[in-house]
């Protein structure tokens, strides 16, 4: 099967700004300029961000794909300005004549930072600066996803879907808590400092981000995104590259610094018996098919049930630490700490916005690989048949 949503993102972190094109949008989906505001807005939201946030204050520019507020099923072109960009043009400018030397030289990063893609990055590519390799690798590059994954919520919004996130766990405040269910998640205060699931921690965790920001550390934790109101046969059971939840767990690893991804309650059900671990299926005239219980996360197989899809990230701590772990100068070879970066102690709010732009892009793919239509008219025709069919099997 060919999937028919494709994101390319272009840019650097402190290059002139962010491009995303997103091919395969249907034609006549209304474009939510509110939407696409505000997603923006809560991945630069959180306590515990760094000074990037204070300058950059983002919004999408459409170049293309949109026309009188309606897609018109070419590529949807979008454009983020980096605001930051004058500060560092003598650095990273395209054209060599406009290079500065001594400034590119006084922002070389030659102590790469463990944990980051610096180093790795440099011997891949053979590159001495590693900014050349930190550049892309910023999670300043999910802001182009944000912006295209708010397109693909828009899609899914006429099908009845809709995505949320909240965060599950910072640090060691909330790692033994239960998967949450979406009338938690749904009722996460988007305006809250840390978008905590659990409102009756998140003192706790501020406090904790402020003691690590004293130390010049950083943190880690978990956040769940929950999508809601999802179809029955999304994804396929028939290879492995079709199988839905592998392509949701390549799409959140993808996030920067997430390490880890679970579908439901896989974690609790790998440490228990069977008959614990799996959702009765139960059966009336009302609900058709479903599941009294969502361990599996509204998957089975690879393929969606009818239950919410449940996926829950881990982010290991940020690798920029404002006094340098042990590393290596690369002109001298000699011990040397790793170099500061401008950085936050923690991104989890971010991670979230990010998370439901992934599953967004996801699922909007798969609903188009199974429901198909150049026109949004079309695929809600489809939608619609598909629905029916689903209803009345196995009749």
């Amino acid at each position: 099967m060919t999937r028919r949503l494709r994101l390319t993102t272009g840019g650097e972190s402190h290059g002139p700004g962010l491009t995303a094109i997103l091919e395969g949008v249907p034609a006549g989906l209304r474009v939510d300029l509110e939407l696409l505001a505000s997603d923006l807005a809560r991945r630069q939201h959180g306590h515990g961000r760094g000074r990037r946030m204070q300058i950059e204050q983002d919004t999408a520019d459409i170049r293309g794909g949109v026309r009188g507020g309606e897609t018109l099923g070419s590529p949807v072109a979008l454009w983020i300005e980096n605001r930051d960009w004058p500060n560092w043009k003598r650095a990273m400018a395209a054209d060599a004549t406009q290079i500065d030397p001594a400034f590119a030289e006084l922002r070389r990063l030659k102590s790469p930072r463990p944990g980051h893609a610096d180093l790795a990055g440099g011997q891949k590519f053979l590159r001495h600066d590693l900014r050349d390799i930190l550049e892309r690798a910023s999670a300043r590059e999910s802001a182009a996803r944000v912006a295209a994954g708010a397109f693909a919520k828009m899609l899914l919004r006429e099908l009845g879907l809709e995505i949320r996130s909240g965060v599950r766990s910072l640090g060691p405040l909330g790692r033994d808590e239960p998967v949450p269910g979406w009338t938690e998640v749904a009722a996460v205060d988007e305006g809250s400092p840390l978008r905590a699931i659990r409102h009756d921690l998140e003192p706790q965790m501020v406090a904790l981000v402020d003691r690590a920001q004293e130390r010049g550390d950083t943190l880690g934790g978990s956040v769940t995104i929950i999508a809601h109101g999802v179809p029955i046969g999304l994804g396929s059971h028939v290879s492995w590259s079709e199988k839905l939840d592998g392509r949701i767990a390549q799409a959140m690893l993808s996030i920067p610094a997430v390490k880890a991804v679970e579908i439901g309650s896989a974690i609790a059900a790998a440490a228990g018996f069977g008959s614990e671990a799996h959702d009765a299926i139960a059966y009336d005239a009302a609900r058709g098919f479903h599941r009294p219980t969502n361990r599996a996360g509204g998957l089975e197989a690879g393929i969606t049930n009818g239950e919410d899809i449940v996926v829950t990230v881990y982010k290991k701590p940020i690798a920029t630490l404002r006094e340098g772990l042990p590393s290596i100068d690369l002109d001298t070879l000699t011990a040397h700490a790793a170099q500061y970066e401008r950085s936050d102690v923690t991104a989890l709010p971010a991670a979230g916005v990010i998370g439901e732009a992934m599953l967004a892009l996801v699922l909007a793919d798969a609903a188009l690989e199974k429901f198909g239509g150049d026109s949004l008219r079309e695929l809600l025709e489809h939608f619609a048949a598909s629905t029916r069919l689903a209803a009345s099997w196995p009749r």
